[in-house]
């Protein structure tokens, strides 16, 4: 890490790994935060009360393209951090509505006063939606049945509160698994929907790309399989370059496939100790690349 660099926080948060990069920056170096939740940019604009070196902005890290071009850092990142999914402050919040383990209004949106509601889209979308939502991004089983009790129910009542619709989907769920509510995964389905996370992660990863300077890192901690699998098929598919549009067993040398990023190590996961004093971390997998060109 350079101590003059200039560096992306793309995932706030509260600051946590925002603070763990200015401590290692010299009076030189700059850092960048990006969030879409109001309170985080409350906490960031705090931070940078303190620290100079520190900007806060109210974006998703999809949108850092355009910010750094605006800031004329295009080509000339050091290192993008992304800390994918949603934040402990957001998860223990009831009033924010992410989880189910205590009552909320049913919100999820990672900043409240943008875009559909949990319980707007649950009152007009489709069975057909609901259950492609469950499915593909909840990875639930039985996201048909599941969907189809949430449009019952939703004739009678229209669902408001995380409590209620919980209730419903755990009771239209007959595999209840060890340990886990039965409302987990279309919890999250609902979630990444309604914030457009999948779509939001694949432009961000090209944008960071971009602003990297060659030899800056992206840096990407996911918590989920579909997050991981999309981090893990990009970096696959810039450290191979062109090798997957030519011939298989085509004698080239590997210069030709010019690849624009080089992966580092192996995945990363949480040590015995870090699971100790952050139990949430224990689905955490960090993947880490350096830009060639």
């Amino acid at each position: 890490m350079r101590a003059d660099g200039c560096y992306l926080d793309g995932t706030f948060g509260r600051g946590g790994h925002s603070r763990l990069v200015l401590e290692r920056l010299g009076p030189g170096g700059r850092l960048l935060g990006f969030d879409k939740d109001p309170q985080a940019i409350a906490a960031g604009q705090a931070l940078a009360a303190d620290d100079g070196r520190f900007v806060i902005v109210q974006r998703s890290f999809a949108e850092l393209g355009d910010e750094v071009r605006a800031r004329d850092l295009a080509g000339k990142v050091d290192g993008v951090l992304l800390d994918l999914g949603v934040s402990s402050p957001q998860l223990d919040d009831p009033e924010r509505g992410f989880s189910f383990l205590n009552d909320g209004p049913l919100d999820m949106r990672m900043n409240p006063d943008r875009g559909q509601s949990a319980a707007q889209w649950i009152a007009s979308a489709s069975e057909e939606e609901i259950a492609r939502v469950f499915k593909d991004y909840g990875e639930e089983r039985f996201a048909k049945r599941m969907a189809r009790a949430v449009v019952q129910r939703r004739v009678e009542k229209p669902f408001e509160r995380t409590a209620d619709l919980a209730a419903v989907l755990s009771a239209a769920n007959p595999a209840w698994e060890k340990g886990k509510n039965p409302a987990t995964r279309a919890f999250q389905g609902i979630r990444i929907h309604v914030n457009n996370e999948l779509g939001d992660l694949e432009q961000g990863l090209d944008a960071a790309l971009e602003s990297l300077a060659v030899g800056g890192r992206l840096v990407v901690i996911s918590f989920h399989s579909l997050e991981d699998r999309i981090v893990k098929l990009f970096m696959r598919k810039h450290a191979k370059g062109e090798a997957d549009k030519l011939p298989r067993n085509l004698p080239v040398r590997h210069a030709v496939f010019e690849p624009r990023l080089k992966l580092l190590g192996k995945p990363q996961f949480a040590s015995d100790e870090e699971l100790k004093a952050n139990p949430r971390s224990r689905s955490a997998v960090m993947r880490v690349a350096e830009k060639l060109r």
